[in-house]
This record gives structure tokens, C-alpha cells and sequence, in this order.
């Protein structure tokens, strides 16, 4: 074969290995970065409970840690029916710690969720 074709320069393998190299270690530094930047979000929140004060609010108490350097904050309280469906949502710019808000509903509900909040530079709700 190597008489009828011609055998690959010797210089192919060594480039072949540098840029296979070379893309690895790209892809690892990214994998390291990423999980840097998931495992520490700038804002955190979790539903500590709530009251359903009526047929139309429900007081829902939120844990919301913020990060030192979080800016722009949004939470997202919704209330719930028995049937599932969302009667009823906030957003409120949260302070770290426990907040207490009120969700007006459109009729009975029967739980509330907390989504999640989101801060500038995080793209989905923790």
C-alpha cells in the first residue's frame, strides 16, 4: 500500500496528538469552570411554609440566601389550587433571609411553590 500511495508524512502523527491534546484540555477547563459556576449561584431561596389566609391570599415565608455580590434579585411565589392549576403568583425583590409576602389569588388555594429566584448573570431559578 505505502508503495502505491505513499506513506503519511511523518509529522502527521505527533500534530494529530498535540491537537487532540490541546482540545482535551480545553474541554476540561471548561467542565472545571462550569461547575464552579453551578455549584455557587448568587442567590438561593427555599419555601419555609405557608397560611392560606382566604379565598383570595396566601402568606408564604421564603428562606432566600443571597450571595456578597448578588444584585437584581427576583423571587417567585406561586399559589396553588386543588386542581394544580396556578391561582395566584408574586415576584418581590427578596433580602437575605426570611421573607414573608402575600400572594393574592384568584380563588381558593390550596398550597404554595416557590420556583425559584434568580439574580443577575443566573440563568434559571435555584
Amino acid at each position: 500500500m505505502t508503495e502505491r500511495y505513499a506513506a503519511p508524512p511523518a509529522w502527521r502523527r505527533s500534530v494529530t496528538i498535540a491537537v487532540v491534546l490541546v482540545v482535551a484540555l480545553v474541554a476540561l477547563a471548561w467542565l472545571g469552570w462550569a461547575a464552579y459556576e453551578e455549584s455557587n449561584p448568587a442567590v438561593e431561596s427555599q419555601l419555609i411554609g405557608f397560611d392560606v389566609v382566604d379565598e383570595h391570599a396566601v402568606i408564604a415565608r421564603v428562606d432566600v440566601r443571597l450571595s456578597s455580590g448578588a444584585t437584581a434579585a427576583t423571587c417567585t411565589v406561586e399559589a396553588i389550587a386543588s386542581d394544580h392549576s396556578i391561582v395566584g403568583e408574586l415576584h418581590f425583590t427578596p433580602s437575605s433571609g426570611t421573607n414573608e409576602v402575600t400572594v393574592r389569588t384568584e380563588r381558593m388555594a390550596t398550597a404554595a411553590q416557590v420556583p425559584g429566584c434568580i439574580a443577575d448573570g443566573q440563568d434559571r431559578p435555584r
